[in-house]
């Protein structure tokens, strides 16, 4: 089934929608916290670096940036466009 079927775009699509395992591009990051922004990008979480989901948790999922794993809130993954 395509992302259209699903009801939404390939451009909403969040961390919390992408599969585990599959890499993919972060498009933007939706926040308006600077302090977060600066920290995501310490991280190397930026527009046009790879990510993955390594596992979806109840508070949250696991993603590999570069070399490093992250555990991150529901609402940074929400906020995370791939």
């Amino acid at each position: 089934m395509c992302c259209a079927q699903m009801g939404y775009t390939v451009d909403s699509m969040t961390l919390r929608d992408a599969v585990e395992g599959k890499e993919y591009i972060i498009q933007r990051i939706e926040t308006d916290d600077e302090e977060l922004d600066a920290f995501l990008f310490s991280l190397g979480c930026y527009s046009g670096e790879a990510i993955t989901v390594v596992a979806h948790r109840r508070s949250g999922c696991v993603v590999s940036i570069k070399d490093g794993r992250y555990s991150i809130d529901p609402q940074l993954a929400e906020a995370i466009i791939i």
